[in-house]
């Protein structure tokens, strides 16, 4: 009850402030288990998002920092937040998230680490290839199209075609192997960040 008030607030007024537009929304299929790795250039991108992908069954992935905030840590959890120790892989998350996509649900993973990743360290984590190799689960890239300027500029979320790696699930402990996939679903996620809609 409390999630589906907030996504309504929520999608109302990022709607009013940044006519929000959303491409591709049949890629991301009804009942089936994905991992989506959306670029992120804002705090809005999570709102956004939130607000308008129609899954009810999303877990996001969020720096632990913001759950020492009391108020902040009951709204992550009304949400399904899930919190990440950026810099460290952590085990017991990954195994809870693999769990997760197994059961069909969806993992929502900002790759890049913090905002403006790609531009910072032109590359992404290996966390989400990991998941998609542990859970047999596809990676669906988004592109976000946003400066996020109040009733200036259009927000457009970019959802791409999912992404499947199964052929490489062997060789997940393979460093070189996690590094080339990652790339492939960063040069996804750039080229649907810079699409023309």
């Amino acid at each position: 009850m409390v999630r589906a008030f907030l996504k309504c607030v929520l999608k109302i007024t990022t709607l009013l402030f940044f006519r929000v537009k959303v491409v591709g929304k049949e890629n991301i299929e009804e009942d089936k288990p994905y991992i989506i790795c959306p670029t992120h250039t804002s705090n809005w991108d999570p709102v956004t998002l939130f607000s308008f992908l129609k899954r009810k069954d999303i877990y996001f992935l969020a720096k632990e920092e913001i759950f020492a905030n009391t108020f902040i840590k009951l709204i992550a959890n009304k949400v399904h937040a899930l919190p990440v120790k950026r810099g460290k892989q952590d085990t017991g998350l990954l195994k809870n998230c693999a769990k997760l996509l197994k059961e069909s649900h969806i993992v929502l993973i900002f790759p890049e680490g913090t905002r403006n990743g790609i531009k910072k360290n032109g590359k992404i984590q290996n966390g989400a290839v990991l998941m998609s190799l542990m859970s047999g689960a596809s990676i669906i890239p988004i592109g976000i199209q946003a400066t996020y300027k109040p009733f200036i500029s259009r927000a457009i979320i970019n959802i791409g075609k999912p992404m499947s790696f199964n052929e490489y699930k062997e060789n997940r402990g393979d460093k070189e192997t996690l590094n080339m996939l990652s790339k492939k679903v960063m040069d996804e996620m750039v080229r649907l960040t810079n699409e023309k809609i």
